[in-house]
């Protein structure tokens, strides 16, 4: 008799959530999980206190607070001039984590292709395969800033189409793990092939704020894109409280129904208190928005600077709070013996860069450090790091 499912059976438990299960272990700096190790704004922690306090503490509406609903409506229009709908439009999940399986679900039928750019956030192959769907990759080149080929791409739509045609691209920016922010020029390139081979765009756009040149645009304001795309954000990165679970995604009409549909079926709801507080929070000044980048690029060249001094070969991220780096130069191991002896013996912890591609010998040479830490502590991990 078959244990467990097959689906369970096509991919191993998360190496980020690993990593840092060893970190603790043996006491490592813990520069693998995407998490801050300082305080989320006092603005954010107060109004959660205040709601809870004035008895916010039962089920809200399914898809979300009105009043979070329309806090990012506003958002919407402050900094993209974009109009969404907030009874229509929008729906708050528990994270972006589920905001992506309970897309998914709600566009994909088993079968069905959808294209993942690699190096990839290792939830979206399982993400596809839990719907039932078959995932293909397109690689983002280290060697060409991260690029990908528009033949590559468009070769791969065309085979797809005596097979049923691509159903849905998901696509990550600013981009985990390589700091990868997508031009405009090539949104609108993707735009368009989204609509040339009629398929779903899903956009993970949780780094948005957190953006070192330029500014953010979401595929969704380029062209006719709205009309097909899925676009996913939260609380999680702009506002350091990863561990509060509040993300949101803004799609079509027709499609928020269906997706409100898997939401209420997955988790109910998103925590009550915590809506009216990040309802609260994403009306913070500019100010804030502006300081957020500010802080988080100061962090970046910090851990640049550590790393070239290290020896390792590092690419400069253009948003987001991750550095991919190459190994090559330092050891000949792998990348996984090399993240494991470095947690055990020098005492910080990283991510392989295997865990981000779907053939792990093409990541085999990478790293991944997140430096969403506090300067202290990234010269604490600087000190240690020296060891090497």
């Amino acid at each position: 008799m078959r244990k467990i499912s097959y689906k369970a059976e096509q991919f191993t438990e998360s190496v980020i959530r690993e990593m840092t299960r060893l970190a603790a272990q043996h006491e490592a700096i813990n520069l693998a999980q995407g998490f801050p190790n300082f305080s989320a704004p006092d603005f954010i922690k107060e109004a959660a206190c205040r709601a809870i306090r004035e008895d916010i503490n039962q089920y809200e509406v399914t898809w979300g607070s009105v009043a979070l609903r329309e806090a990012i409506a506003r958002n919407y229009r402050r900094f993209y001039d974009f109009q969404v709908d907030p009874e229509l439009e929008v729906t708050v999940c528990c994270g972006a984590t589920e905001c992506m399986i309970a897309s998914l679900l709600a566009v994909l039928d088993p079968g069905e292709h959808v294209i993942v750019f690699e190096p990839f956030y290792e939830n979206y192959g399982p993400d596809a395969i839990i719907a039932g769907a078959t995932p293909h990759f397109v690689t983002l080149d280290p060697e060409n800033n991260f690029a990908f080929s528009r033949e590559e791409l468009r070769e791969l739509c065309e085979s797809l189409v005596c097979k049923g045609g691509v159903r849905a691209l998901i696509l990550n920016s600013p981009n985990n793990p390589s700091g990868k922010v997508f031009s405009t020029e090539e949104l609108q390139w993707l735009a368009e092939l989204a609509e040339e081979f009629d398929f779903y765009l899903i956009t993970d756009e949780i780094y948005e704020h957190i953006i070192y040149e330029g500014l953010h645009v979401p595929i969704a304001t380029i062209g006719d894109a709205r009309a097909r795309t899925i676009t996913i954000s939260g609380l999680s990165k702009t506002f350091s409280v990863t561990g509060w679970r509040l993300g949101y995604i803004v799609a079509p009409p027709e499609v928020t129904s269906a997706i409100r549909k898997m939401h209420d079926f997955l988790t109910v709801g998103a925590p009550a208190p915590l809506q009216a507080a990040a309802a609260v929070a994403l009306d913070a000044p500019l100010e804030y928005y502006r300081g957020l980048s500010e802080e988080y690029r100061t962090r970046r060249d910090v851990m640049l600077n550590i790393l070239c001094k290290v020896g390792f070969r590092a690419w400069e991220p253009k948003g987001a709070y991750y550095i991919m780096a190459d190994i090559s130069p330092l050891t000949q191991k792998t990348d996984v013996e090399f993240v494991k002896d470095m947690i055990r013996q020098v005492g910080v912890a990283t991510v392989p860069g295997s865990s981000f591609f779907h053939r792990p010998e093409r990541g085999g040479n990478l790293i991944r450090f997140a430096f969403c830490k506090t300067v202290a502590l990234l010269e604490k991990a600087s000190q240690r790091l020296e060891k090497l």
